[in-house]
Parts: structure tokens; C-alpha cells; sequence
């Protein structure tokens, strides 16, 4: 017999993904579209859940974006957190067997490091980071007052076809040619393929557990520069060298969104920042295919 599981945020790109890759769940799901079973904007509302749940996967939130004014910022908290109060709120009618929550490795508040793990402090003090670490805090105390299995999953980059954020706009650059490494582009971030984080989701929600998801090589802005360019068969990536890039960071913040960068994206640019995925492979087995050998920037 199916499992229903009821998944939020499935017309995002995540959303899209998990939804297309669990086959054997009857799959509910809840978001601002109509076209969704529960039509709900949780910043605002409790949604009236009809089903009873073995599986909710929360997928919905706020990201991508730098806010710029005090109602930009609180629109994060509004979504993140105060749209996870609702949701929580609501399943307390019909409890879940599970609860996964997606997260983000932007609770570490960190700009550099390397091989991060789960029990490194939540430093995060933007609107997004510290949104999502209300959200993590209180997730975690409802599934222990009500007995529900609790995951979550902390996610770096997301790769797949037509990704949105910096990997969207870093594909587009390239398209256009007016994207470049800077000092080479040895630095390395940590990405995961969206289509292994939701073939995870099955095996997780029945372990429990707090994650970073990661594809285990962290590639170099030059290795994914490299990897894009050649699916859309362009020539290499050209190279800014940093005597070059920083004076024209210092122009991009004067100049704003429409620069390629600024001095708060070229520090992010130049610097490691890779997290530690061991204890998902040992507790969920977890056998990530490496963002080079999956992505497909054509879909």
C-alpha cells in the first residue's frame, strides 16, 4: 500500500525534483500555486490538512536573494520560520511519522572552512542563516514533543538542470561570456546533485537525524567553470588575476546588482568552504554521485 507523503514547496526546484524522483508515495503537496493540493501561503496561514501523513517533506522557504531593505529581511524570518510554525502547527490534528526538513549550511555562518561538520555551532547571523536555524530549533522540539521522527538535511549549492541562484547565474555567464574566474578559481565549495538529496529522503525519514548532504569532491570554481563551458561548447573560462579583481570589486559595490560582483562576493569567490558529509554515509549510507559526473547543465 502507498505511503502519502506531503511535500511543500514542490513547485520550487528542489520541490520539482523530489516530486518527480519518489515513486511509490502518494504525494500531496502544499504551496502558493493553485495548481497544488493544499493552495497556502504558510507565512500567513495554517493550512487545514485533510490526509494523515507518513512522510512530510519540508522543502518550502526563502532564499536567493540579499535583502536590501528591513521588510526584505523580514520576509525571510516570515517564511522560513514563522511558515514552519504553521505547517507544524497544523499537522497537529493528524500526526506525521516523519518529519524532514530542509535546511541549509548557511546556519554555520561561516565563509570559509573546510570539512564541516553537523556539531560545528550555529554562528549564522543574516536573515536567511538565522531564519532557517528558528526553523531547525523548531522543528526539533515539535517532533520530540509529539514523538515524530525528525531529519534534516543541510544543504550546500544545488545542482540540476536549470538551477536557480549563483549556479544559475554562473551558467548564464558563461552562456553570455561574461563570467571569469578570479585568481585562478582554485577555490573549492561544497554542491550536491538535487536528484540525490531526494533519492535520500526514504531512507532518512525513517532514521532520523540532523545532515550535510554533499557530493564528497567539492569541486574548484575552475573544475565547474570548466564542466559548464564544455556542455555548452564554449572555449575555456578566462581568468581574472586578484590584483585585477580587487578594484573592480570595490567598483561593483558602488555600482550595485548590475556588476558582476562586489568586494562581499569576491571574499565568498576566493575562499574554501566545504562541508563534512561522513555521517550521513555511515548512518544512511549515503553514495552521492560527484557534481561533475552528474550535472547536466541541458537538463
Amino acid at each position: 500500500m502507498s505511503k502519502n507523503l506531503l511535500l511543500t514547496g514542490a513547485t520550487g526546484f528542489l520541490g520539482k525534483t523530489i516530486a518527480a524522483s519518489l515513486t511509490g508515495y502518494n504525494i500531496f503537496t502544499l504551496g502558493r500555486n493553485n495548481g497544488t493540493h493544499y493552495p497556502c501561503d504558510l507565512s500567513h496561514q495554517i493550512p487545514v490538512l485533510e490526509q494523515q501523513f507518513d512522510i512530510v517533506v519540508h522543502a518550502a522557504g526563502k532564499a536567493h536573494t540579499v535583502p536590501g531593505t528591513e521588510q526584505e529581511k523580514e520576509d525571510f524570518f516570515r517564511v522560513n520560520h514563522v511558515g514552519t510554525l504553521h505547517l507544524l502547527k497544523a499537522l497537529e490534528k493528524k500526526l506525521p511519522r516523519a518529519f524532514v526538513l530542509i535546511s541549509t549550511v548557511a546556519v554555520y555562518g561561516l565563509n570559509t572552512g573546510r570539512h564541516i561538520t553537523e556539531d560545528a555551532p550555529l554562528l549564522a547571523t543574516d536573515p536567511y542563516g538565522s531564519s532557517k536555524i528558528l526553523a531547525e530549533e523548531a522543528v526539533l522540539a515539535w517532533c520530540r514533543e509529539h514523538q515524530v521522527k525528525c531529519t534534516i538535511f543541510r544543504l550546500p549549492l544545488l545542482a540540476g538542470a536549470h538551477p536557480p541562484g549563483n549556479l544559475g547565474a554562473m551558467i548564464e555567464g558563461i552562456r553570455k561570456k561574461r563570467y571569469a574566474n578570479i585568481s585562478g578559481g582554485k577555490a573549492r565549495k561544497s554542491m550536491v546533485l538535487a536528484k540525490d538529496v531526494a533519492a535520500i529522503i526514504p531512507v532518512a525519514a525513517g532514521i532520523g537525524g540532523t545532515y550535510n548532504l554533499t557530493d564528497g569532491h567539492h569541486p574548484s570554481f575552475r573544475e565547474l567553470g570548466d564542466h559548464i563551458a564544455a556542455q555548452l561548447h564554449m572555449g575555456k573560462v578566462l581568468n581574472i588575476p586578484s590584483w585585477i579583481a580587487y578594484p573592480l570589486a570595490i567598483a561593483g559595490n558602488v555600482i550595485g546588482d548590475k556588476f558582476p560582483f562586489n568586494t562581499r562576493k569576491l571574499k565568498k569567490i576566493m575562499l574554501d568552504l566545504t562541508f563534512d558529509d561522513s555521517m550521513a554515509k555511515k548512518k544512511l549510507n549515503w553514495n552521492p554521485t560527484p557534481v561533475l559526473k552528474g550535472f547536466n547543465v541541458n537538463g
